[in-house]
């Protein structure tokens, strides 16, 4: 088959390594890719969100399936324009319709979802900007810490913990009257706050049926010892050592199995992933979030944990028989490191050199925001490098993702060399 990858990030070269490595898969392209995802296909330039660029594409180089990287081309509709057109549709997309990638994009909706289908979740209120009197007045009746979501995308930074009332009163103004976030925090999801510690359970679906994929936890914050700014996430582990069996089994049984069961009776189709984001609280599995694609950087973690034809299991969720297709996961833990820019999640620079890719060993080195230039492979975002090694335990596989990190070379790289830190 020719299949069509659509990103540009660490996920995406992940996938386009598993995908690369499918006896279905005959020739791939990943549009826009990276300096990675070039050593697994041909890369395109071709925006994800180009919906008529996209299209031409698939026609005119047979592509027989198209896999969604990120959540962008699916909320704003990459699956539908593919059914809406006679001479697309029959090409399998995976990745939901945008009903269904309205689970991502407005928080309301999703906390709407889970309270219809008894969904364990936080209590929440949402609030517009005509609302945002009675906003301020809800926020006075709620304990502290208290948490504000916008309700669309913020490209993972619209979510705020605050800890006293006049700071929660000054955000909710900052969001609703200016425009904080711009058109996503139109509306605002006010959240109680949860204790306990986040992890991520991934589940791919046909609708019908799923797979439930390995747990993982990422660390979003810049600083060691979770401190300091949020990022898109400095690393992850999979599996999570306190999401064991038991666990694991109230997270199906509660939160999986309601949410597929809960799409069909919404009548809202779902082709795809879906990204559980979970509180552990005591044991007990509260949602976070919903995200309709697997998250960066537990891709990286995840998909190489997965035995599995990956394009296999893609073929089932299009033809709606993922339930008959085998699913096995490598027993071992997958520790990844994310190297990044100096500044970021601030201000960084571009265009930096990276050098030591020969010198890895024992290690996966998937590429986030690289581009090549004038035969080099230079810096061209604020997530750069993700090293990802599988090891018996945490601590061994964590030894060999940092003896790596030290051998990838760029002016200004930063990483966190505490990952796993609360798990071991």
């Amino acid at each position: 088959m020719n299949i069509l990858l659509l990103g540009s990030g660490g996920r995406e070269h992940a996938f386009a390594w598993k995908i690369s490595q499918s006896n279905h898969c005959s020739k791939l392209y990943i549009a826009p890719g990276n300096a990675g995802t070039a050593s697994c296909g041909q890369n395109v330039d071709i925006k994800a969100t180009d919906f008529e660029g996209i299209k031409q594409f698939v026609l005119q180089n047979a592509i027989e399936l198209v896999v969604v990287g990120p959540e962008d081309p699916l909320v704003k509709g990459v699956h539908d324009f593919f059914l809406a057109d006679d001479l697309l549709k029959k090409v399998p997309v995976i990745g939901p319709q945008k009903l269904g990638a309205t689970l991502e994009g407005s928080k309301d909706f999703s906390k709407q979802f889970m309270k219809r289908h008894n969904i364990p979740t936080a209590a929440y209120a949402s609030f517009t900007a005509e609302q945002l009197e009675e906003g301020l007045k809800y926020l006075e009746t709620q304990s502290l810490p208290i948490v504000l979501k916008a309700d669309g995308l913020a490209a993972g930074k619209g979510v705020l913990i605050c800890e006293t009332l006049e700071d929660a009163k000054t955000e909710l103004t900052a969001m609703l009257a200016d425009a904080k976030f711009g058109a996503a925090s139109s509306t605002v999801v006010i959240e109680q706050f949860l204790k306990g510690i986040e992890l991520s359970v991934f589940v791919l679906t046909d609708g019908k049926s799923y797979k439930l994929l390995p747990s993982a936890k990422d660390y979003k914050r810049i600083g060691e010892g979770d401190k300091g700014l949020n990022t898109g996430g400095m690393g992850s582990i999979s599996p999570v050592p306190f999401a064991n069996e038991e666990f694991i089994k109230k997270v199906e049984e509660r939160i999986v199995i309601p949410t597929v069961e809960g799409l069909k009776k919404d009548n809202i189709p779902y082709k795809g992933f879906i990204f559980i984001g979970l509180m552990n609280d005591g044991g007990e599995p509260y949602v976070i979030e919903y995200n309709v694609r697997m998250g960066d950087p537990e891709t990286e973690s995840v998909l190489p944990r997965i035995k599995s034809d990956l394009v296999e299991l893609f073929l089932g969720v299009a033809h709606e028989n993922l339930a008959e297709k085998s699913f096995e996961v490598d027993d071992r833990t997958a520790t990844t490191i994310m190297l990044v820019a100096g500044g970021y999640p601030g201000d960084y620079e571009k265009g930096k050199e990276i050098t030591g890719f020969d010198a890895i060993e024992d290690s996966l080195v998937f590429h986030a925001g690289t581009t090549q230039k004038d035969g080099k492979v230079v810096t061209a975002g604020g997530r750069v490098i993700a090293i990802t090694t599988l090891g018996k335990d945490i601590p061994s596989a964590l030894a060999v993702s940092n003896a790596n990190a030290q051998k990838i070379k760029f002016e200004d790289k930063y990483y966190r060399r505490d990952i796993g830190f609360d798990l071991q």
